[in-house]
């Protein structure tokens, strides 16, 4: 999951005396799919049926389809979604569940929602996905789920993964909230976890005009309970089996998920694109580029490498007009309001090392080839700067 302010990316991409390529963009997307995605606000304000209507329950049937899942439950955001499928897997205080500290806040944020102990591992080098090899030295007689992240549109290793939790007897709940299209051999993320979340944030692949989250499962019970807890346990209006929240997808949303759904590989293909290119590019600086998975097909929500001297770099490219960013500058297991409220295994030691070098670079489907290009040349120009600054150094 994720939690940016869309406002801060947003820009232009044509290029002007000071133009700004944005690391993402998604006013952008609107002005691609302008006239489907105001024909289908049209459609919901014309029916006059706001709330977990005939659009909600449209979208959830075609989105279940699509990532291969019999269900789709639609609900406010990606946080609600995680806390609900836990809480839907009776899972709560005093039980613990393992992440990873290399993720956006919300991840872990939802797991204390729903009663539960985080308990954090380090990630895989290269991948920066949940290390499995980890997982055993985690594990407690408290420990009931996994909850891997498929970062930056990369998988996670969920083969090994799911084994482990089917070993132990443990929930697999994939967070997708990076990844959606992304894939594992034929199956796409989100069909592998007993229960899967995704965030619909505007910047994510499959973004809404606000937020709005989807959880995914294959099991009915799972299904029937998340849709019972996204509004106040009711069965009906007048009967509530159990305490819930108020955590609906609204018509209006769902509406305009609908539409970008249909473009959904399209633009991931053209990510895919742009990552090559950066990719090709970048390997003869030097520049740690994202590795993907044998097997795997990445979507690129972000296009996250990993450089020496960081600061440097960034502040060279703003002056050339290309913004950055990081995910994640700070890790939880450093984050002043998760200390002494989460459990850490081992040292972190590629977590700690990859948040001083990471640097996100503008990934977008709308990103035009000519700015692609412009973010190629200005960070070779700054890298190649940096590398003979630091040979005359060291000489």
């Amino acid at each position: 999951m994720e939690a940016d302010g869309s406002r801060m990316y947003q820009g232009s991409t044509s290029l002007t005396e000071r133009t700004v390529i944005p690391v993402t963009d998604p006013g952008a997307q609107y002005l691609a799919l302008r006239p489907q995605i105001d024909a289908a606000i049209r459609r919901v304000l014309d029916r006059g049926y706001y709330i977990l209507g005939p659009e909600v329950e449209a979208f959830e049937g075609e989105f279940a389809t699509y990532i291969g899942t019999k269900f789709a439950i639609g609900v406010a955001n990606g946080t609600d979604a995680l806390s609900l499928a836990l809480r839907a897997l009776s899972i709560g205080p005093g039980d613990e569940v393992i992440t990873v500290s290399h993720t956006a806040v919300a991840t872990v944020a939802a797991i204390e929602q729903s009663g539960a102990i985080p308990v954090l591992v380090d990630v895989e080098p290269g991948f920066l996905t949940l290390d499995p090899a980890l997982l055993n030295e985690a594990l407690t007689d408290r420990t009931r789920a996994v909850v891997p992240v498929h970062l930056y549109g990369q998988a996670a290793d969920i083969p090994r993964i799911q084994s482990f939790c089917r070993n132990h007897g443990l929930a697999l709940v994939e967070d997708v909230s990076q990844a959606h299209g992304a894939t594992w051999g034929q199956a796409r993320l989100g069909s592998f976890g007993d229960i899967s979340i995704f965030s619909c944030y505007p910047t994510k692949n499959l973004g809404a005009l606000g937020d709005a989250g989807i959880v995914v499962t294959n099991d009915l019970a799972l299904a029937n309970r998340v849709r019972r807890l996204r509004q106040y346990g009711w069965v009906d209006r007048n009967s509530s089996t159990e305490p819930g929240v108020n955590s609906r997808l609204d018509e209006l949303q769902a509406a305009v998920l609908r539409v970008k759904l249909e473009h959904l590989d399209a633009n991931n293909d053209q990510r895919r694109r742009i990552a090559t290119s950066y990719s090709e590019a970048f390997r003869g600086l030097g520049i740690e580029v994202p590795e993907v998975r044998e097997g795997a097909e990445s979507v690129f929500h972000l296009y996250v490498a990993q450089v020496d001297n960081r600061d440097s770099l960034r502040n060279r490219l703003d002056t050339a007009g290309v913004q950055t960013a990081i995910h994640y500058p700070m890790p939880i297991h450093r984050q002043p309001g998760y200390l002494g409220r989460v459990r850490t295994i081992g040292s972190m030691s590629v977590t700690d090392h990859a948040a001083g070098r990471i640097v996100s670079l503008p990934m977008f489907p709308e990103l035009p080839e000519e700015n692609v290009n412009l973010v190629i040349q200005s960070l070779a120009g700054v890298y190649s700067g940096y590398l003979r600054d630091r040979e005359s150094n060291s000489g």
